[in-house]
């Protein structure tokens, strides 16, 4: 390969870690696995049979997103067996005990898992892992109090617990677990403290269930002193799982030991969990995360500028952190982007370049938000038909979600009071007025609202449809 080619290859990295994560990405791109650049073509170089199936069906789409935001267009990606026999052999035997193999059966909640015990829930002891830390944290208005209560645990273990982070993707929950592993481990050298994801916890009790490990994988889980479990929203479903981790919830808050989680909604939205489990995590201290605002962005801008050692404008960095207002992982895209095309291109980045590399990046970010997406982002998650907003009924049922459409409206569509009032049922503009003053006051005083079958507070039922909006 050519330098721009290794170049380009060391972003693709960086972005692919983005996509799937730190600890997957070392789990199934680290040890084994190459990637080349060549001829425009996005080479997977891997070590069996086995893992050639696995990344292709499993992580193809996520490799080309990565290629997608490394060099602007979605790269030709192909997977290419090569290794020594003694490497064949060596991953032979790797195969074999992994429980996602044709030799195992599928696990207890009826899911087929592919990570050897070992390295699945070893995060505490990954070779080569630099763990997120306070330092490299950018602290602002929307997580100052989860930055805060994250210091608390470290300092007073025990005290606010379980402590749960919740939010949408990428506004530094893992960044937060990591950081309160870094700093435990370092403040209380003594105590025993464990680090994973969800899916690592189930790939290890699927694994103890199989050859009957149980009592060690309890003792693992049970003796440590604090333990932080990422991304709990992929128990939902796994009701084996989930019942061992309530009693491994129940076993640790006996002995006053510190607990810390993240999910992607809070507590009261993750009913497939169970009550048991949801009552136990709201027992404790729960934070929201919100996506970062402008002076945060400029600020995660400037840390990660460093740690890839690009030389960022302000001009370049102010631009960005106006027009990529999502999350951090754009940003970090952004920049993969702008370094690959530096490189590649054999100039320094500047405006001029940002704004031409970067256009359609920011095209696809700032869709613009239609009331039939607002429509149709409430309806579903409400459970509404889709033609009851523009209705006449005045019942709650179908009043108060349309106040929260025209609400929503207001807030993320361009639309006129008049066009929003013939939208939802050709009602007038003060009609829309109103409903915008009546969700005000209900935010303003933490009124609940009963739709879809359950009493939401105001603030849960406008994130829920805030959610929906984005995803669709």
């Amino acid at each position: 390969m050519t330098k721009n080619d290794t170049d380009i290859v060391s972003v693709l990295r960086r972005a692919l870690v983005e996509q799937v994560g730190q600890q997957r990405y070392e789990l199934w791109f680290g040890q084994g696995t190459r990637l080349d650049f060549d001829d425009g073509k996005l080479v997977i170089g891997v070590p069996s049979p086995f893992f050639k199936d696995w990344l292709r069906t499993n992580f193809r789409e996520e490799i080309e997103l990565a290629g997608a935001t490394a060099l602007g267009v979605r790269p030709e990606v192909l997977f290419r067996v090569e290794c020594s026999e003694s490497a064949r052999a060596a991953s032979s035997a790797d195969c074999a005990e992994r429980p996602g193999s044709s030799t195992q059966p599928a696990g207890a909640d009826g899911v087929v898992q592919v990570a050897s015990a070992d390295r699945a829930i070893s995060a505490d002891r990954a070779p080569r892992r630099q763990f997120a830390d306070f330092a490299s944290f950018v602290c602002g208005s929307s997580n100052r109090l989860a930055r805060a209560a994250a210091e608390m645990v470290v300092e007073r273990p025990g005290e606010l617990s379980p402590l749960v982070f919740y939010g949408p993707t990428s506004v530094g929950k893992t960044h937060l677990l990591e950081a309160i592993w870094t700093a435990a481990r370092k403040r209380h050298p003594r105590s025993a403290s464990l680090y994973l994801t969800a899916e690592q916890f189930t790939a290890g009790f699927l694994q103890a269930l199989r050859r009957s490990g149980l009592p060690s994988f309890r003792q693992k889980y049970r003796g440590v002193d604090l333990l932080l479990l990422d991304d709990l929203q992929f128990f939902c479903g796994k009701h084996h799982t989930q019942i061992e981790l309530l009693y491994t919830i129940d076993a640790l808050m006996r002995d006053g030991r510190q607990l810390v989680f993240s999910a992607d909604r809070s507590p009261d939205e993750l009913a497939d969990l169970g009550l048991n489990l949801c009552t136990r995590l709201q027992s404790g201290m729960v934070c929201r995360i919100e996506p970062p605002d402008g002076e945060m962005r400029r600020g995660i801008l400037v840390q990660m500028a460093r740690r890839m050692r690009m030389d960022l404008p302000d001009d370049v960095r102010d631009f960005i952190a106006a027009r990529l207002t999502n999350h951090a992982r754009e940003l970090s895209g952004a920049l993969c982007r702008l370094y690959a095309a530096s490189q590649a291109l054999g100039r320094p980045i500047d405006l001029t370049m940002a704004e031409d590399i970067l256009g359609e990046m920011i095209r696809h970010s700032s869709r613009v938000v239609r009331l039939a997406d607002v429509e149709n982002a409430v309806c579903r998650a409400f459970g509404l038909e889709p033609s009851s907003l523009h209705g006449d009924g005045k019942s709650k049922h179908v009043s108060q979600p349309r106040m929260l459409a025209m609400w929503l409206a207001r807030k993320h569509t361009r639309a006129a009071l008049s066009e929003i009032g013939r939208y939802f049922g050709r009602r007038s503009h003060s009609t829309v007025v109103s409903a915008q003053k009546r969700v005000d006051g209900w935010l303003a005083r933490g009124a609940t609202l009963e739709l879809a079958d359950r009493v939401w507070k105001v603030e849960e039922a406008v994130r829920q449809a805030e959610r929906c909006l984005q995803v669709g």
